[in-house]
């Protein structure tokens, strides 16, 4: 009998879904892939998000322990950080290739010479099939690149929280066109390794884009995904996926909030540094 609960939280303006994983007994608790609201075109962050989140934690008298991000997302900007102000134990975890991506942002971004491409902001860099205890909450660590090189899925008990390697049956898979990205990768992570899980396993995913209009969907199985996604299903060969997620990623647009959640989110969730008005700014790289 499974243990865990599991509380979802959607926000509807990035399609993110963050998810409260919780031990009803001890009242320990992990949060993953948190947001952090922002209006691009005020340049104004918000909390209403992280608010549900808090308020749940606080209703529920939960002990979080981490901040699990599946990976640095480039749809939405990490509220991990501002988790500490109100649960100070709290420490923020991601999986250590998150270094690949930090040191290939830098020089896009021109960042500051100090700023540190080996993980520093992050409390704790997870290994592939590490175990990290959340007090009774144990979560293994599988590395599941392709949609980024830096790519973790967390399996706790019979629950995988897949990030964006894998959605809802009938949305396919994460695009594989970013930096350093790859469709190869990603047919191997799912595969190789969330496929070889039991058929039974719950998978919950961090974007649902409700096609056609559909409700809300975050919750499925390794077997259904095997035997109904629309992109790779067991039997689909890598050389049918990688043409199909090619010529797929070629036609989508840059997610909307590509350059400031990149720039926030290999810092951990932290802003830049303020200026000496006080300020912290983002940068976009000007393209011709």
């Amino acid at each position: 009998m499974n243990k865990i609960r599991i509380q979802h939280f959607f926000d509807s303006a990035t399609f993110t879904l963050t998810y409260v994983v919780h031990d009803p007994n001890t009242l320990d608790a992990v949060i993953i892939d948190p947001v952090w609201d922002y209006d691009p075109a005020s340049s104004k962050l918000s909390t209403q998000s992280m608010d549900q989140v808090v308020a749940y934690i606080k209703e529920n008298k939960l002990t979080p322990h981490f901040v699990l991000e599946t990976h640095a997302h480039a749809d939405h900007l990490s509220s991990s950080q501002l988790f500490k102000n109100i649960f100070p134990g709290i420490k923020v975890a991601i999986g250590e290739r998150i270094t690949e991506v930090q040191k290939l942002f830098k020089p896009v971004f021109n960042m500051p010479k100090d700023f540190n491409v080996f993980g520093a902001d992050f409390d704790i860099l997870m290994k592939e099939n590490e175990v990290l205890n959340a007090g009774s909450i144990r979560i293994k660590t599988f590395f599941t690149p392709g949609h980024t090189p830096a790519c973790a899925s967390y399996l706790i008990e019979d629950a995988l929280f897949t990030g964006d390697a894998l959605f809802m049956p009938d949305s396919g898979t994460g695009r594989c066109d970013f930096p350093a990205g790859s469709a190869e990768a990603l047919f191997d992570s799912i595969t190789k390794k969330i496929y070889t899980l039991p058929d039974e396993t719950r998978i919950f995913v961090c974007h649902d884009y409700q096609p056609q209009g559909r409700e809300l969907q975050y919750q499925t199985t390794v077997g259904e995904e095997k035997a109904k996604n629309i992109q790779l299903k067991a039997e689909t060969t890598k050389d049918q996926f990688v043409e199909f997620r090619t010529k797929r990623d070629a036609t989508l647009s840059a997610p909307k909030l590509l350059l400031p959640s990149i720039q926030i989110n290999i810092r951990a969730g932290h802003l830049p540094a303020p200026e000496d008005n006080g300020t912290s700014y983002i940068k976009l790289p000007l393209r011709q």
